[in-house]
């Protein structure tokens, strides 16, 4: 039969390990033995564990829900790290008997997750982005709510997840001056990301540290669409550019296409290199030097953290993630 008074925290306490360490038997992701999870998930299903969300709610006044706010104006390619992040997100907070609840929000409009707060739907938050001047951050921090950022923020009081992309950007850009590159460009997104500013700060990072190299940089930002992207890659011939880096994979795919235009070799006559991985430019021909984050486990992080918030643990302040630099076919080697 089932222990109706049995909780994860019990579960833990049995078998000496950490909630976290239950979380993740139970939903088969993140960094745990076998030979613990065999053992947790042996427990589970001797005692037929089952959390009683309704019943915990009543006693210890929390809904069981999550909100997780979206950013409403988000693009196609950018469709796929928000899939990434939310099922990381989902499979712990299943594992964890609470459910999830989408808000969507502009830089204008945040009604949906006021909504939500108002209506006392949710026990904590998870915000997807991070604007230089961030409404949801600032409305969430002025109601007490708990929440955990997937990004950075310059506010000492945001709970941040992220990887750790301004040490990323700085040792791809190494690695291609290393190379021998003297003129490289930079394309980047909108400055008003958080991210952004990282990754042209790694950017910047790599001349600081070059060692006496000499190398000639032209920079653009907040660029958005294939038109604009047009113009700059025409410029970049004209003036020699050796090595074109983009911000991410949609700048990266209308380099390329621009590039393909002018029927200009990669990367024989110009190089090619992105700041954000994807199976976009992993298949590209030819496949193309980029930076992996593993966006799953930034949403599985984050919600690892916000739950272990509401428990009333203490967590790190800022959590960096790894990353993987990939030297694909794009760039010549050193």
């Amino acid at each position: 039969m089932e222990d109706k008074n049995l909780t994860i925290g019990d579960i833990a306490e049995e078998l000496g390990v950490s909630k976290t360490t239950i979380s993740r038997a139970i939903s088969g992701k993140g960094r745990i033995g076998e030979k613990t999870r065999k053992r947790v998930l042996s427990y589970i299903e001797e005692h037929n564990y089952r959390p009683n969300v309704i019943a915990r709610g009543l006693a210890q006044h929390k809904t069981f829900n999550l909100g997780v706010v979206l950013p409403g104006d988000y693009n196609v390619v950018e469709l796929p790290f928000f899939q990434k992040c939310m099922l990381g997100i989902s499979r712990v907070a299943s594992a964890r008997g609470y459910d999830v609840l989408l808000s969507m929000v502009t830089a204008e409009n945040t009604s949906q997750l006021k909504r939500v707060v108002t209506n006392r739907k949710i026990d904590g938050a998870i915000l997807t982005r991070t604007l230089a001047n961030d409404k949801p951050m600032k409305y969430l921090l002025q109601k007490e709510v708990p929440f955990v950022v997937i990004g950075s923020a310059a506010d000492e009081r945001v709970i941040q997840i992220d990887n750790d992309h301004r040490s990323a950007c700085r040792e791809l850009t190494e690695k291609l001056l290393l190379s021998g590159i003297r003129k490289i460009a930079l394309i980047g997104s909108d400055e008003s990301h958080i991210v952004t500013g990282n990754r042209r700060r790694g950017f910047e990072d790599a001349f600081a540290g070059n060692g006496g190299r000499k190398a000639d940089r032209k920079v653009f930002m907040n660029v958005v669409d294939d038109v604009q992207v047009q113009g700059i890659v025409e410029q970049l011939l004209a003036d020699g550019t050796e090595c074109i880096v983009c911000m991410d994979d949609f700048l990266c795919g209308c380099v390329l296409n621009a590039l393909q235009m002018r029927q200009i070799a990669v990367p024989e006559q110009v190089q090619v290199a992105s700041f954000y991985d994807s199976t976009i430019l992993e298949y590209r021909n030819p496949s193309v030097t980029s930076i992996r984050f593993d966006v799953e486990e930034l949403g599985q992080k984050a919600c690892e953290t916000l739950l272990a918030m509401l428990e009333g643990e203490e967590v790190e302040r800022r959590t960096l993630l790894d990353y993987e630099v990939r030297m694909r076919d794009s760039t010549k080697q050193a």
